[in-house]
């Protein structure tokens, strides 16, 4: 995500409206925003029917080697929108939107991670622990942005991973992004980096896969004016690890859908955020560029996470403004912008939206 994202405030004449408007849709039923959903079972999440994820030539495996689509949201800024990521909101996307994964979004800039290391990596540890409950995948998100090299933050991300990886060891639904969206930088000051974390991880987390970020805000390298070939004539020197890919449908047209088609056919790609709007995540769907994205990945069975699982007034963020202050509604079509209803429907249903 390229755009600047302001600092919530909520004051107390805000809170005061949000009891009152939580008061009123207690008496108010509200059809299909508030229709019951039956939970999953724990013998039909997806991390029960996959088990241990691990990388398998181009494609990302469960544990019977079978490649698999994994299909969720990114959270927003946890600094910025804990207040979406409730019980209700993460039980509606596990079982009303019948996702995959969840994307927890750590920013190390931005009043993130390097303001109050402990307590942001409390607050992932304890999403990373509300999503495994109802059996999602998770990814760990290193959400470095700006300043755009990695090394930048090379000792924080050390105590970061070790920290989570310590923690969360012993689970088998953990995929660690190890760097958001670089930019400025070489591809082979990108590749440093990875070598340098990877095993930071592995010391202590031996087979989780490992996602690395790519050139010029994850997209191998396109929007600098590369492509995917120097990632492939230059991997990085370690295994179960995949690279990431980033587009967002109104900016990022043909020659991005192509880089991410080629790419997939060489290298095991991880599409670790996405939008149905322009790269500030902002503006008007497209939604049939968007689809012509998700036919590509359906076939070549490209997981994908997308931008973002809160009420951010941006049209990329799914819940319309205002409902994380109310505690929602969460469930249903009602509680949605239009990019929520698209994207909520292509995770339930993937299969009733064919390839054209």
């Amino acid at each position: 995500m390229r755009a600047p994202h302001p600092s919530l405030r909520r004051g107390v004449a805000t809170a005061a409206l949000g009891s009152v408007l939580l008061l009123l849709l207690a008496l108010v039923p509200t059809g299909n925003a508030r229709a019951a959903v039956a939970p999953r079972t724990a013998a039909t999440t997806p991390v029960s029917a996959n088990g241990q994820l691990k990388v398998c030539g181009t494609k990302l495996c469960n544990s019977r080697g079978n490649p698999v689509q994994l299909r969720g949201m990114s959270t927003h800024g946890t600094q910025w929108y804990p207040h979406c990521l409730t019980s209700g909101s993460l039980n509606a996307l596990a079982d009303d939107w019948k996702a995959d994964v969840l994307r927890v979004s750590t920013y190390v800039q931005e009043d993130g991670y390097e303001t109050d290391p402990q307590h942001f990596t409390e607050l992932a540890n304890s999403l990373i622990r509300q999503a495994s409950d109802r059996g999602l995948y998770v990814i760990v998100d290193w959400h470095m942005l700006t300043p755009g090299d990695p090394h930048a933050n090379l000792g924080r991300a050390r105590q970061f991973f070790t920290d989570i990886a310590t923690r969360n060891k012993d689970r088998n639904n953990i995929l660690y992004e190890i760097a958001n969206e670089p930019s400025g930088v070489s591809w082979s000051r990108i590749k440093s980096y990875a070598e340098q974390i990877i095993p930071t991880i592995r010391a202590v987390d031996h087979d989780a896969p490992v996602l690395v970020g790519t050139r010029a805000w994850s997209s191998f390298g396109v929007s600098e004016g590369g492509n995917e070939t120097e990632v492939v004539n230059n991997p990085v020197k370690a295994s179960n690890i995949m690279y990431t890919f980033h587009f967002y449908a109104s900016s990022h047209r043909d020659e991005y859908l192509a880089t991410l088609s080629r790419a997939a056919d060489r290298l095991p790609v991880f599409v670790t955020e996405f939008g149905t709007q322009n790269y500030a995540g902002e503006g008007a769907d497209d939604f049939a560029m968007s689809q012509r994205y998700l036919d590509l990945m359906a076939a070549k069975k490209i997981s994908w996470v997308n931008w973002n699982f809160s009420d951010d007034h941006r049209s990329g963020a799914v819940f319309k403004t205002g409902t994380c202050d109310r505690s929602g509604p969460w469930t249903g079509t009602a509680p949605l912008k239009p990019a929520g209803v698209w994207i909520r429907e292509r995770i339930r249903t993937p299969d009733a939206f064919p390839a054209a």
